[in-house]
């Protein structure tokens, strides 16, 4: 088997290669990626021409391939190496129970991956699985490249009846289901506790404010003479999060405009970092740039004690924590939240397992995806690689399998479940062109350096930021 795969994936290759070659002979379709984060893969989406006809799902309420049909089911993903170690072997064990199917596989990293689908998705040859992003996911839609899956839910082929809503609607567009989640995911703070407790500083509950967090990193510095507050303030996303907890987004609901009128929100909140950085209480946007862009875990200020607190994602603990040793004392709460407002946290899938309207094999797709998201054996292979599984039986199952990091982002995750704002639209197509263009080298970095005044810098974000987003609408 093993053996057939290397031979067919040689020859996938190949024909890939061909269809790059008679592009750039012909001066065809553009191949970059679609607009998301990391910012530097922004790039355009094949023109809808080179899309295939948009095919329709078939309810299926059977557990396995038809008998007697052979079956070539084909499967791609971006990730680490222990991602497809996990996700091979859950293939080969799909395999074994289903005799009659047998599936082609493709993995690459980010930025090899995106380049590849679009390349794929041009020359109408993409796979019937096809694993996508949450910022993705609404110009894939938008192209005619995803499937709708509801008729598969409700025939229960993909069954999600114990999956709560909040699990499930990120991967909805125009209340249509395009992506099945696999795996939650929210941002968070870590504390470091034993700095904590040496600073004489209370953990914060749950419920803390932005006004809490200021005090509390003044008053971690202070008293130990590090960054209150290391990496993740001037990330984009606590942007959006920012203006989430004042029941708001970043961005409008059709992705044309700035989602919020009241630019004093932002304004607030980069004067609050004007005045940590000014007091030493969180890591230099200088000291960002110099020391810590692009560094692994192991060189983060939380986890070389340079920091007492960080903002990182809930899937990322393990890493962090690993990174420290077993010995550093970490606790997960959420983010900060305006005083009498809303949580800044949403539940946000960590990725998605999607069928493209290009499927040779759609129901056989929709069984493959049931499969890998309610199988308990094969989730004890992936182990919660892909983020806090979204079903809690599966959860329950893989408890006693769970490392202390693992197990600290699943009970983090249960609780954000329950103290959540409602997730937003997926980013619009201009998000990856406005924070490579705008949101670092236009606004955060000219304030930081106290070039331009807050103020300024809202207004620009406004001012450019409308710029992009409008003109994506045309």
């Amino acid at each position: 088997m093993n053996f057939n795969k290397s031979i067919k994936s040689l020859i996938w290759s190949l024909s890939v290669l061909v269809v790059l070659t008679l592009m750039a002979a012909c001066g065809g379709a553009d191949t970059a990626a679609p607009a998301e984060a990391p910012v530097a893969e922004e790039g355009a989406m094949p023109a809808e021409g080179a899309v295939a006809e948009e095919s329709q799902p078939i309810a299926d309420t059977g557990g396995s391939a038809v008998d007697g049909e052979n079956i070539d089911l084909r499967i791609a993903w971006w990730g680490s190496q222990d991602r497809h170690d996990r996700t091979i072997e859950v293939i080969e064990m799909y395999e074994a129970e289903n005799p009659n199917v047998e599936i082609t596989f493709e993995f690459s990293g980010w930025e090899d991956y995106w380049t590849k689908m679009t390349t794929q998705a041009a020359g109408g040859n993409l796979p019937d699985v096809m694993q996508q992003d949450y910022a993705r996911l609404e110009e894939w839609v938008s192209r005619g490249l995803m499937m709708p899956l509801d008729d598969y839910v409700e025939s229960g082929t993909i069954d999600l009846s114990n999956v709560p809503e909040a699990s499930i609607d990120g991967g909805r567009i125009d209340g249509q289901l395009y992506g099945i989640n696999l795996g939650n995911n929210s941002q968070m703070v870590i504390l470091d506790a034993d700095a904590f407790e040496r600073a004489g500083v209370e953990l914060p509950p749950q419920d803390w404010t932005w006004q809490d967090f200021e005090e509390i990193a003044l008053k971690l510095h202070e008293e130990l003479g590090i960054w209150g507050i290391g990496l993740g303030l001037t990330n984009e996303q606590l942007w959006k999060s920012l203006y989430l907890g004042h029941g708001e987004w970043a961005y409008a609901e059709d992705g044309s405009q700035l989602g919020y009128s009241d630019d004093q929100i932002f304004v607030d909140y980069l004067n609050m970092l004007l005045r940590l950085q000014e007091a030493g209480a969180m890591l230099s946007r200088e000291d960002e740039l110099a020391q810590f862009t692009g560094v692994g875990p192991e060189n983060d200020p939380i986890v070389t004690g340079q920091a007492a607190m960080a903002i990182y994602w809930s899937n990322q603990i393990t890493a962090i924590q690993n990174a420290a040793g077993e010995d550093r004392n970490f606790i997960l709460t959420h983010l900060p939240r305006p005083e009498g407002g809303q949580p800044s946290n949403y539940l946000k899938p960590s990725m998605f397992f999607s069928i493209t309207t290009q499927a040779q094999h759609p129901d056989e797709a929709a069984r493959f995806i049931n499969y890998f998201i309610n199988d308990v054996e094969a989730n004890e292979v992936l182990l919660a690689e892909r983020g806090v599984p979204i079903s809690p039986e599966i959860q329950q199952a893989l408890e006693p399998l769970l490392g202390p990091p693992q197990r600290a982002a699943f009970e983090y995750v249960k609780r954000v479940e329950e103290d959540n704002s409602p997730i937003r639209p997926p980013d619009p197509p201009g998000h990856g062109d406005l924070v490579a263009n705008v949101w670092f080298p236009e606004v955060i970095d000219p304030v930081m350096f106290g070039l331009i005044s807050p103020e300024e810098g809202a207004a620009q974000l406004r001012e450019m930021g409308t710029q992009i987003l409008s003109r994506q609408q045309q």
